[in-house]
């Protein structure tokens, strides 16, 4: 999209890379098949795992979530925050000793089940998914305001405890009249 804002770019911890590591080890050491392809595989995870690190972008615009990933094969994904309708986190035993974090981004009319993007090692991942939510929250709003011509004003003194509320009910009055207008 043209004309878009940036407003937080992620970083990655470098530790997502000993996890890649010890996750695959893990697996190859499960099969016996897998235990004499480990002196192979590890120089080359290793080497692999750091140029994937190196490729992961994820942007927050004012309008979107962009991601970016790939050594060979590279992906884009550009995720309107207008069809975002969850953003989770996880942590495994592994992902949690290393103290790095998984970041889901879930969508409204995703043809597959889970999440629509998976983003594992951005520094400070709940920061950044609390962000997005913000940001979401901010657009909606805006977007709402300009539908209907709303505005909030600030009555002196009043808290934001309390402004919050009021925003919540006026947008909960507006989807009632939306869908009683849509059963007319």
């Amino acid at each position: 999209m043209l004309n878009e804002k940036i407003i937080l770019r992620a970083t990655f911890n470098p530790k997502v890379k000993t996890y890649w590591l010890i996750s695959s080890t893990l697996v190859l050491v499960s099969t016996i098949v897998g235990i004499p392809l480990l002196i192979i595989w590890l120089p080359l995870a290793y080497v692999f795992a750091e140029r994937y690190l190196q490729s992961l972008e994820c942007v927050l615009t004012d309008r979107a979530v962009k991601l970016k990933s790939g050594v060979w094969n590279k992906i884009e994904k550009t995720i309107p925050l207008d069809k975002v309708t969850d953003l989770g986190l996880a942590q495994g035993p592994i992902m949690r000793a290393l103290g790095i974090e998984r970041v889901t981004v879930e969508t409204a009319g995703s043809s597959s089940p889970g999440a629509l993007a998976s983003v594992i090692g951005i520094n400070n991942g709940r920061a950044f998914r609390d962000a997005v939510l913000q940001q979401k929250e901010l657009l909606s709003t805006t977007q709402h305001q300009r539908d209907t011509g709303v505005t909030t004003v600030v009555p002196a003194g009043q808290n934001e405890e309390q402004l919050q509320l009021l925003r919540e009910i006026r947008d909960c009055l507006w989807r009632i009249e939306q869908r009683s207008a849509g059963q007319s």
